[in-house]
């Protein structure tokens, strides 16, 4: 049977419900593995179909780029740390926005060849070659940041808004032009400004804003997808691509709200780890000194407590301890103590880091919290362990005006009745925000790396505690 124009219709119709109903699957860890399932099997079914196409002539370099990119990804996806996986996706974003350029290019040549241009093509092919290499270069950029190439401190200089707006302003201007006329220097020149923007646009955000970049520019990578899909005339890449587009949006949104900042704020206003504040309180709070506790301390207090809640951050990613974190909320369970995890929203380096992590441990989904569900459990607890987060239980953002961080919607773990922090030293969190949590009479520091703190905890635990 002939494969015609309807039968890659209902494919691509099949493959879209099955990307929705695999984005519906990622909104809660219990069913985040089927959801992606869903999302591959659409996938795949989406792939076949294009490349059943009559269109398609020829298999040699498809099958070639198929190959060679299974194999560059399956050896990525087996050796990538999930300390790494922000990277990952920051540089997965790149290629999308690379792939969106390459394609608007490659399809005004050939168009141009057959002498098919018209405005509303090159129209399209405008916005698909500025989106996506704004998010091409701005990917690469979060990607430096966050693999530690860049500083994760915002690069700010004179007239920095004003040179935005002017490269942003004649990028419009050479889009109009190339649409008008098909000017092969307006693409070139729109193209290496829109590349330009992409750079300057994410240097001046600072560290702490990374996980809303992130989901920006997946945000981006969506739009550059969906403006491709209108240049190529694939219904299901517009589809998709308007998924991810808005779906990154939303979360963008939501992630801003969590951090009490707007959008614009993150993007123009960025912070990181340059704090000129005055006198600050944590200035004033770190002359009092910390307390510091041995692990048998935490132990001693977390196995006669009634309820323990555990703040993970990215010191938990970084050491790779949440298996060690089971083991312990396993054990401390066997004694009758109530064990939950507590998530902010922007916690780690990108939306669902600590999430995806303790799903990797096997922690059970009912014992995982949002900061709105365990906020008004924290004065009822007993203990609370704080293993490698910083500014998401800062009470600076409460309490401190002079802050960057101020406003910004904390895990209130300093309402505890005893607070436990896991930090390899005094440096401050990714923002470089003071942490005013260290100095509060009720907190106690246990110096050294988490993974192995932890393991010492389970050690002393199994060996009968007190």
């Amino acid at each position: 049977m002939e494969f015609t124009v309807n039968h890659q219709a209902l494919a691509y119709l099949v493959a879209a419900i099955l990307f929705i109903l695999g984005l519906k699957g990622l909104t809660h860890p219990a069913s985040a593995r089927r959801g992606n399932l869903y999302a591959m099997l659409g996938m795949v079914i989406a792939i076949v179909a294009t490349l059943l196409a009559r269109e398609v002539q020829s298999y040699g370099f498809i099958i070639a780029g198929i190959a060679g990119g299974a194999i560059i990804g399956g050896i990525v996806a087996l050796r990538i740390q999930m300390t790494a996986m922000p990277q990952l996706v920051a540089a997965l974003h790149s290629f999308v926005g690379l792939a969106a350029v390459l394609v608007g290019i490659g399809t005004f040549l050939h168009h141009q060849h057959l002498g098919l241009l018209n405005a509303v093509l090159m129209g399209e092919i405008s916005a698909g070659v500025v989106i996506g290499a704004i998010t091409f270069t701005g990917s690469i950029i979060a990607f430096g940041k966050l693999q530690g190439l860049l500083s994760g401190a915002p690069v700010k200089f004179t007239g920095q808004h004003l040179l935005n707006a002017v490269i942003g302003a004649l990028t419009i201007a050479l889009a109009v032009h190339f649409a008008m006329t098909g000017s092969l220097l307006s693409l070139a020149l729109m193209t290496v400004l829109a590349l330009v923007i992409g750079v300057t646009l994410i240097i001046p955000i600072g560290g702490a804003d990374m996980p809303v970049i992130i989901s920006m520019l997946n945000s981006y990578s969506g739009w550059a997808a969906a403006a491709t899909g209108f240049t190529l005339h694939n219904n299901l890449l517009i589809i998709v691509g308007a998924i991810v587009g808005c779906s990154g949006a939303i979360l963008s949104f939501i992630m801003c709200k969590a951090m009490n900042r707007s959008i614009i704020n993150v993007v123009f206003g960025g912070f990181g780890s340059d704090s000129s504040a005055g006198e600050s309180a944590g200035a004033q709070a770190a002359e009092k000194g910390v307390k510091s506790a041995a692990v048998e301390d935490a132990v001693y207090w977390m196995e006669d407590a009634g309820r323990v809640i555990i703040v993970p951050g990215y010191g938990m990613a970084v050491s790779q301890a949440q298996h060690a974190l089971k083991e312990l909320a396993e054990l401390l369970g066997a004694r009758g103590v109530e064990v939950k995890f507590a998530i902010h929203p922007v916690a780690g380096r990108m939306p669902g880091h600590m999430n995806v992590l303790l799903a990797e441990a096997d922690i059970p989904y009912d014992q995982v919290l949002e900061m709105d569900e365990i906020n008004p459990e924290f004065p009822g607890t007993d203990v609370v362990l704080v293993v490698g987060a910083n500014d998401v239980v800062n009470p600076a953002a409460k309490e401190d005006k002079t802050s960057p961080i101020y406003g910004m919607p904390i895990l209130e773990a300093g309402r505890a009745r005893q607070v436990y922090f896991l930090k390899r030293s005094m440096r401050p969190g990714y923002s470089g925000v003071d942490n005013l949590l260290f100095y509060q009479d009720n907190t106690y520091l246990v110096f050294g790396d988490a993974k192995d703190t932890i393991e010492g905890m389970n050690t002393a635990l199994k060996g009968g505690g007190h």
